[in-house]
């Protein structure tokens, strides 16, 4: 090429553009890691606040349903992490009331939704060092999961935003695209989460001492405990406890306000059922309306 625009007249443009190609440094890719990866909590590890009352907020800025019923479901989320502990009971009619709400829900609505809430009132809300830690995993090759009791839809949109491989969630079962009401399981919560993990390195040839966990709460413990590195991220009181006695990293990115504020929402158990059950209402209505 150069020795073309030699025989003519060649532009500056030109000139700078094949100065520019010489001058340019070439980076190697990453060599995968493909034995390794690393497994991120959303809810207060990845995001500030909880992903599902985030949705359904935005779900409430569109006239899906009032602010006085979101102001409901924060407080109850809040009551929840003060109290720290989960009932069973409470759990399962949580559960039950969010699916009955959601049945009849087509899967591409939450999939569209998810994609514009997530730009307008998640995005701001990334913890940028947790993000950079994900970051992290990726430049050496490995792949990064995100881990959430959080519907597996928008779980993906968030995985997706990120850059990141993949993610694991609840999932209620769907027919012709259209939710049914029910649950494939149950919540991807506690030890569900330590499952899907383990189901998914099984699928995917991991081998999990070489992997890695992160999350910010003590209900999260077999997850942490199931890989061979585990960090708490801005972790509740237990889970900073345990992480001490056995030696885990901790990083705290919460500063001022923001940690004054970490309790409200959490997504956990029936913190996240709380916003499950805010967004299934405003989605039941969106889909009546048509």
């Amino acid at each position: 090429m150069w020795r073309l625009m030699r025989g003519r007249q060649a532009t500056r443009p030109e000139v700078a553009g094949e100065a520019a190609a010489r001058a340019a440094v070439t980076v190697a890719p990453v060599e995968p890691d493909l034995d390794a990866a690393a497994f991120f909590d959303v809810d207060n590890t990845m995001m500030r606040g909880a992903s599902i009352y985030h949705f359904a907020r935005g779900l409430a800025t569109r006239g899906m349903f009032t602010s006085s019923d979101l102001f409901k479901f924060a407080v109850g989320q809040a009551v929840f992490r003060l109290r720290g502990n989960e009932n069973p009971e409470h759990i399962a009619v949580a559960r039950e009331t969010a699916l009955a709400f959601v049945a009849g829900t087509k899967v591409d609505d939450v999939v569209r939704l998810g994609e514009e809430i997530y730009d307008e009132v998640m995005a701001d809300r990334i913890w940028g060092g947790t993000r950079a830690l994900a970051q992290s995993h990726l430049d050496a090759g490995q792949r990064v999961w995100l881990v959430t009791a959080t519907p597996i839809e928008l779980a993906r949109v968030i995985a997706q935003r990120l850059g990141l491989t993949g993610a694991l969630g609840t999932v209620a079962e769907t027919r012709d695209g259209v939710y049914t009401g029910r649950l494939v399981g149950d919540l991807l919560h506690g030890p569900a989460k330590a499952e899907a993990v383990r189901a998914l390195a099984r699928r995917e040839g991991l081998d999990l001492t070489r992997c890695t966990a992160y999350s910010d709460s003590a209900n999260d413990l077999p997850m942490l405990s199931l890989v061979g590195s585990a960090v708490a991220i801005n972790p509740d009181s237990e889970l900073r406890e345990h992480a001490r006695k056995h030696d885990w990293p901790i990083k705290d990115f919460r500063t001022g306000r923001k940690a004054t504020m970490a309790a409200l929402p959490i997504a956990a158990g029936v913190g996240a059922l709380a916003g499950s059950v805010a967004a299934g209402v405003a989605l039941r209505r969106l889909y009546r309306g048509r």
